[in-house]
């Protein structure tokens, strides 16, 4: 079966692939010169092949991203069958050669490695090539050889038992390559490019069924990822195809170690709308390009630092441009270098620290070095297993001095991640620097606290701060911590900063950030018909709920409070509606009582009149508390008042109107606090309970749907 791709993306991309003919001349340049960087340097009394100094020479330019990856893969088998090649060499008297310098011989080992990867057969040269002398040269010599090469293999072969290449490399290098090979693909969707409905519908139409779980990847079948809901995964079987389909070629599916979608996705689960965020490392333009597009619809910028060239930040604007990205703002300056009082980035709230590491966890090098930190070094690394000492101390001191740098800036939270497997660079990092106390006595210290991804992770909340993911046949190894400012007892929030941070997380879509044209269209249209909306949304209820603890009192109602200090408590009186088979009316926006036919009540004139002499407050949650139903032949004056243990609707108050302000009539049920007046109720709100209201808050069985409410506040 094959996928089946009828809009002809083959002609977008320029493949240099000639399948197992060999490369294009240019790519075994470029893979000689990575590879002479990356050698296994012998002791003196081992050398038998030289490796000259050939640093001058510049890298090739190559056309496509494809040359790039088979140029380091290249490099990377070269290196991972040094010994074998050198021998093979040496064997087959095809070494020494007088009319080859030491600086070709890197060349040699890569070029040796493709012939044999081709059974000895000679490379297919196109005629638009443009030939490469040192290419052509050592490629004649090495074809004349190819005799006593082979012999040559074939005998180290029978003499170390191997029945391929493959044995010849150590079991934990063996294992590790075959858990890379069958590592699942993850592809973020490109929102801007095209919607998730879109990209499985054109799945669908390419034979792709969707399964439930990685685990269950097999053949044309894909799945989405726990964690991050934009994340497709598809088996590693279908890499090839997949990267010729028009939705790669598009870039609306873009192939990215999962690691850093789950960096992306904490980092924006943290900011609110008109919240800025700075990426403190270029590293890789995918990694950005996904952040910029799960924060668009929050009206924030995306500051990169690091852009050190005009080179370099056209190269990154054309890739934001093709991929549809337009918050990104590029910084020349490095992230350390940037003072925290920088007035650029005054409104940004998060930081996403990527920092150069070990990355001892990432299942397929190549493609993060090229998307990365290009640092070739992370091959040798990982054929070994391990890195220096040396080495982890320099990467962990860097680490270190740039998450104490990202503390000094007054943001609220940094996300730290990184795709290392050792604890110097990743626990012990994070606690040093809170240790630290880098961002003074001056402003709240910061606090860890586990990362929360989006609603379609099934996974088990995580008892550990730190969210760890070691490396398995489903994924790369990763770290991740979250760094938040804890919150300023002392600091009031307003009413204007919880609505924006409901608005942020889509809770008051529909009832708030409508411009002052469309609400005076709005209210328009109210006064010309009848309200018949559908109630207060359960999640605004929610998320009011949730806000309870944090929303206080401003200093207009303590001065209230102070009138009655001898009466704390505060209720809610609650009656129910005469008329309940009038239409269904919708829950207002503003304070203003309306009558039970929808339209305004007369008292409405009087309160805009007295709208100039309100006293501005801070929205304050109040409770409305069902009575308690009392049983057949008894009366609710016989019982003591009590608090009822029914469910509560949680709501919030508004500006409150002069003292003399009138009351609705009430009606036949009533609670009353113990020890309140009658007399000094204040009428708030009047609205109705729908249906809906009555199944989702479960109200007592004598609370009628369409009952009318009215919510009161007592001066006790």
């Amino acid at each position: 079966m094959k996928i089946s791709d009828d809009k002809g993306s083959a002609e977008k991309r320029t493949m240099t692939v000639i399948g197992k003919n060999g490369y294009h001349d240019p790519v075994y340049i470029n893979a000689a010169k990575i590879f002479r960087g990356i050698r296994t340097e012998k002791p003196k009394d081992r050398i038998l092949v030289r490796y000259g100094d050939d640093s001058g020479s510049p890298m090739r330019t190559l056309k496509d991203e494809y040359s790039q990856r088979v140029s380091y893969e290249l490099a990377f088998s070269a290196l991972k069958y040094q010994d074998l090649l050198e021998e093979i060499l040496l064997d087959s008297c095809a070494y020494p050669c007088l009319s080859i310098p030491d600086e070709l011989t890197s060349l040699l080992l890569v070029m040796l490695y493709d012939l044999q990867d081709r059974k000895f057969e000679a490379r297919e040269i196109f005629d638009e090539e443009e030939p490469v002398a040192e290419v052509r040269k050592i490629e004649h010599y090495l074809y004349s050889f190819r005799t006593k090469l082979a012999a040559a293999l074939a005998r180290c072969r029978i003499k170390n038992d191997a029945l391929s290449i493959e044995y010849f490399l150590p079991e934990t290098v063996r294992k590790q390559e075959q858990k890379a090979s069958s590592l699942p693909l993850y592809f973020w969707i490109n929102t801007f490019k095209i919607g998730l409905q879109d990209v499985f519908l054109d799945l669908k139409e390419k034979g792709f069924t969707r399964v439930g779980s990685v685990s269950r990847l097999d053949g044309y079948t894909y799945c989405m990822d726990q964690h991050c809901h934009d994340v497709v995964v598809f088996p590693s079987s279908l890499k090839e195809e997949l990267l010729h389909l028009d939705l790669f070629a598009d870039c609306k599916l873009l192939l990215q170690d999962k690691s850093r979608s789950l960096a992306v996705h904490s980092a924006q689960a943290l900011l609110n709308v008109d919240e800025d965020i700075i990426v403190a490392h270029a590293g890789s333009h995918l990694t950005i390009a996904h952040l910029s597009a799960l924060t668009t619809h929050k009206m924030c910028s995306v500051f990169v630092c690091g852009v050190k060239t005009s080179e370099k930040a056209a190269e990154l604007r054309n890739s934001f441009d093709h991929m549809g990205c337009k918050n990104i703002r590029l910084l020349h300056e490095d992230f350390t270098e940037i003072e925290p009082t920088d007035p650029r980035l005054q409104m940004a709230k998060v930081i996403l620290l990527l920092p150069q590491c070990s990355a001892l966890g990432v299942g397929n090098p190549v493609d993060f070095i090229l998307n990365e930190h290009k640092d070739a070094g992370l091959l040798k690394d990982l054929l070994q297993g391990s890195v220096s000492e040396d080495k982890l101390r320099v990467l962990a001191e860097r680490q270190l001095n740039e998450l104490m740098h990202a503390m000094k800036f007054k943001v609220q939270a940094i996300v730290y991640c990184t795709c290392s497997l050792y604890q110097e660079e990743n626990e012990l990092v994070v606690k040093k620097a809170l240790k630290s106390e880098v961002e003074g006595n001056k402003v709240q210290p910061y606090r860890l606290i586990p990362p929360a991804f989006s609603a379609c992770s099934n996974s088990e909340a995580s008892t550990d701060f730190f969210f760890k993911m070691e490396p398995s046949e489903f994924s790369s190894g990763c770290f991740l911590a979250i760094l938040q400012r804890e919150e300023d007892p002392s600091e009031d929030v307003s009413a204007k900063d919880v609505l924006a941070r409901a608005a942020a997380k889509g809770l008051l879509d529909g009832i708030v950030g409508k411009s002052k044209q469309e609400k005076k269209k709005q209210k328009v249209t109210q006064h010309r018909r009848n309200i018949t909306g559908s109630g207060i949304k359960p999640k605004v209820a929610e998320f009011l709920h949730h806000c309870k603890a944090e929303v206080s009192v401003s200093k207009a109602v303590g001065n209230i409070q102070q009138k009655n200090v001898n009466q704390p408590n505060r209720y809610v009186q609650l009656k129910k509606s005469v008329d309940q088979d009038t239409a269904l009316p919708k829950v207002l926006k503003h304070t203003s009582l309306w009558s039970p036919t929808g339209k305004a009540h007369p008292r409405q004139t009087l309160v805009r009149k007295a709208h100039a002499d309100r006293k501005r407050l801070v929205l304050k949650t109040v409770e409305i508390v069902f009575p308690p139903v009392a049983p057949a032949g008894q009366t609710a004056q016989g019982n003591k008042p009590r608090t009822s243990t029914h469910p509560c609707f949680h709501g919030w108050t508004g500006a409150k109107g002069s003292s003399d302000r009138i009351l609705l009539p009430p009606l036949s049920k009533v609670v009353t606090p113990h020890g309140a007046s009658p007399s000094s109720a204040t009428a708030v709100r009047s609205f109705r309970l729908f249906p809906n209201f009555i199944q989702k808050v479960k109200t007592p069985g004598y609370i009628h749907p369409y009952s009318q409410i009215t919510v009161c506040l007592y001066a006790g």
